[in-house]
This record gives C-alpha cells, sequence and structure tokens, in this order.
C-alpha cells in the first residue's frame, strides 16, 4: 500500500511551461468565479515565472506581491491588472 508521504508533491508551477498552459489555467480558474483562487493562480503563475521579475515589471514591490497573491486574499483590482498584463496577457470582456 502506497502512504500520503511517499507521494511525489504536486505543483502547477510546474506545470505552466507555456504562456498557453498559463492561459487555459487562467480561463479554469476565473471560470470557477472564486477571486481568493484568483489571487492564489495569479501568485502560483508569478512564482513560475520569477516574483522579482513580476515586481520588476508593476509598481508593487515583491512583499506585497507575496501578499496579495496568496490563498485567501482578495487583490484590489489594479493588482491583478498589473500582474495579468505584466505576464503578457491582458484582462478583456465577453458577452455570457
Amino acid at each position: 500500500m502506497i502512504k500520503i508521504a511517499e507521494l511525489p508533491n504536486f505543483d502547477m508551477a510546474d506545470q505552466l511551461k507555456t504562456k498557453e498552459d498559463i492561459l487555459i489555467y487562467l480561463n479554469m480558474v476565473i471560470e470557477e468565479n472564486d477571486p481568493s483562487e484568483l489571487a492564489y493562480a495569479l501568485g502560483v503563475i508569478a512564482k513560475s515565472e520569477g516574483m522579482s521579475e513580476i515586481a520588476k515589471n508593476t509598481t508593487i514591490q515583491r512583499p506585497a506581491l507575496y501578499k496579495a497573491l496568496r490563498k485567501g486574499a482578495s487583490p484590489r483590482f489594479d493588482t491583478v491588472n498589473q500582474v495579468v498584463n505584466s505576464l503578457g496577457f491582458k484582462i478583456t470582456l465577453s458577452p455570457v
């Protein structure tokens, strides 16, 4: 019998190898309509891309990014928008 401790750790950041992977992941999270999960997903993506690089491309300092993009966080729209833009995407709307 396999023990939980023997299972490999799963890190979503390891799965995000291309911009398309990131886009698919973000769209899936947005479909869930959970702002906290979106913050967490952006944090996972930012870590995979390099939190320092994201901070450099935004007006947000690295420690503030870690705080805003953690599970349970409720970042401001401006923060979400800056991070999304830094990742090379833009937020758009479409009819439902």
